[in-house]
């Protein structure tokens, strides 16, 4: 006589359906690659006016804030490829730059204090992303003003192309920077995005 095993239900090989269930998950993971060192790149995405954003994080800092427009699934891809395939949403790594965005967003802070990592960048777009920091909340300076800037003032287009490719839109602040007519210009985000930048910044 052959006796059969007990059937065993499709459901318990499958993923757990409450949000709740895997949100904890995940962040159970987020937290052991992290301690284990197996984390290069942590993400998550926060709710802002000019909507959702991806912020991604290495162990030297912020490496990466897109927007939807951008498809954040396409630039998770690219920063695998680019930089490490160990990327896991992982929110804890962002809670300070999660925080001053929020800050920013409701008007209680002007300056970021977060450490960057800018190695998305190279020779003279990294120049120009690390001066961008320089024009103050609230002021708004042209390409060819930047190109001074940074001590070449025949580049503005060069200036153009580095914050057109900005990879941390918002905290390094590209949206002030405008064309010489006073028009915005291109951006990252979509002129709709720059504007609402700007016009959270002058009031």
């Amino acid at each position: 006589m052959t006796v059969s095993p007990n059937p065993v239900s499709p459901d318990y090989f499958a993923y757990p359906s409450d949000a709740d269930t895997l949100a904890r998950l995940r962040a159970k993971l987020g937290l052991t690659a992290e301690a284990e060192g197996l984390l290069d790149i942590a993400y998550t995405t926060v709710d802002s006016p000019v909507g959702a954003l991806l912020l991604a994080a290495t162990p030297k800092g912020l490496i990466r804030v897109a927007y939807d427009i951008e498809d954040h699934d396409r630039v998770l891809d690219a920063l695998s490829q680019r930089v490490s395939p160990r990327v896991l949403r992982a929110p804890r790594r962002l809670d300070a730059a999660a925080r001053e965005l929020g800050e920013y967003f409701g008007g209680q802070r002007q300056v970021f204090d977060l450490p960057l990592d800018l190695s998305l960048s190279r020779g003279f777009r990294q120049l120009v992303q690390r001066h961008l920091p320089q024009i103050g909340y609230g002021q708004t300076r042209t390409y060819g003003q930047v190109a001074e800037l940074v001590g070449n003032p025949k580049a503005v287009r060069a200036v153009g192309t580095a914050c057109a490719t900005n990879p941390l839109p918002v905290v390094v602040p590209c949206h002030r920077v405008l064309r010489a007519d006073g028009t915005m210009g291109g951006y990252v985000g979509g002129s709709s995005a720059k504007a609402t930048l700007l016009r959270l910044e002058a009031a």
